[in-house]
């Protein structure tokens, strides 16, 4: 069955690409940038992943969990690394990837830039890798690559990043079998941190345009 997810965030080109995204790989997908009508709008009973974006103020994010987890409690909250849709999507199914990677593990090698998996049988592999190229808000902009794509054998491997995948604002996937990890490369810019909004009557963002979809309107 496949999953109901929601997106909340503030961008409305990165809610609406990242839902086009998850419905294309078959979830039942939705996104707002109206944090005060979400539990008005959206009926989460049946909610299988809620993502927050970056930009959510942070007092907003513990009232929609409370009222979440009253009329859901087996809900996974998912925090969004940045306002990426292919990387948001990714997180989505590392969210929904149940156990390890056919029997064996995957991790980020920071000092190497490198991922190192190891795998106890054969199992296809897909590495990609994401970007932030431009931050200003409310209208982010990225890049993305595949690094590798092909099946491995049994036995460890260390798969690189290469030099094109700069050293902040950007993060890595790996996809074993059925199942994904995601993870950051470089840190965020601290000049995009400091633009999150510290309570909901901060205003230092600029207005948006609405968004909240509803996932009968395909």
């Amino acid at each position: 069955m496949a999953e109901r997810v929601l997106v909340v965030g503030r961008s409305p080109s990165v809610l609406l690409a990242t839902v086009d995204l998850l419905r294309a790989r078959g979830h039942s997908a939705d996104a707002t940038n109206q944090f005060d009508h979400v539990l008005e709008d959206y009926d989460v009973t049946d909610l299988d992943v809620l993502v927050f974006g970056g930009m959510v103020p942070a007092e907003t994010k513990q009232r929609l969990r409370e009222g979440i987890l009253e009329r859901n409690p087996h809900v996974t909250f998912v925090q969004g690394l940045a306002g990426i849709p292919g990387l948001l999507a990714a997180q989505v199914r590392a969210a929904t990837s149940d156990g390890a990677p056919d029997g064996g593990e995957v991790v980020y090698d920071a000092a190497q830039r490198s991922l190192r998996l190891t795998l106890d049988d054969s199992a296809p592999v897909t590495v990609e890798a994401w970007w932030g190229t431009s931050f200003v808000p409310p209208e982010p902009k990225s890049a993305s690559m595949y690094v590798f794509d092909d099946r491995l054998d049994a036995g460890t491997h260390i798969i690189p990043l290469p030099d094109q995948v700069p050293p902040e604002a950007s993060f890595a996937g790996a996809t074993v079998g059925s199942v994904t990890r995601v993870f950051a490369v470089g840190p965020m810019p601290a000049a995009v941190t400091r633009l999150a909004p510290t309570s909901a009557t901060d205003d230092r963002l600029p207005q948006v345009a609405r968004v909240a979809t509803n996932s009968d309107d395909r």
